[in-house]
């Protein structure tokens, strides 16, 4: 392997726990804005120990390097169905609480908007897939 691929794929094993660090710092410095320093020190500590738990995975862990790496037909298969998987639960959570909050006497918002959007956007993928496959 040439000195440009490792370094192309050491970079590619750091960027999702920096990623995970940087989501910490961004919520640090919201919840600081919105007064709650203690609650942004704790996500961000969160993420700092999720980061370094991708680290130690980085090392040893072949799930992790056919993620992060360019991955064969089974590792893009496995993302796929996890992106999937990701979308239904968090389409389902979102339903479920805008539901909630109908019942509860309230608008629903912002559930009504993510549960719409949702929608939109697998109408659109479909389409879009189904043109091109």
């Amino acid at each position: 392997m040439s000195k440009t691929a490792q370094l192309v794929t050491r970079n590619s094993r750091r960027s999702i726990p920096a990623f995970f660090l940087g989501i910490g710092v961004v919520c640090l410095v919201s919840a600081a804005t919105g007064g709650h320093v203690s609650l942004g020190l704790v996500m961000l500590g969160a993420m700092a120990v999720c980061s370094l738990a991708l680290l130690v995975l980085a090392r040893r862990s072949e799930t992790y390097w056919g993620l992060t790496e360019e991955p064969d037909e089974r590792f893009a298969l496995i993302g796929q169905r996890a992106w999937a998987g990701t979308g239904v639960v968090l389409t389902l959570g979102n339903l479920g609480a805008f539901i909630g909050e109908l019942s509860s006497g309230r608008s629903g918002n912002p559930y009504y908007w993510l549960v719409a959007t949702a929608a939109i956007a697998y109408v659109v993928f479909v389409a879009i897939f189904r043109r091109h496959t």
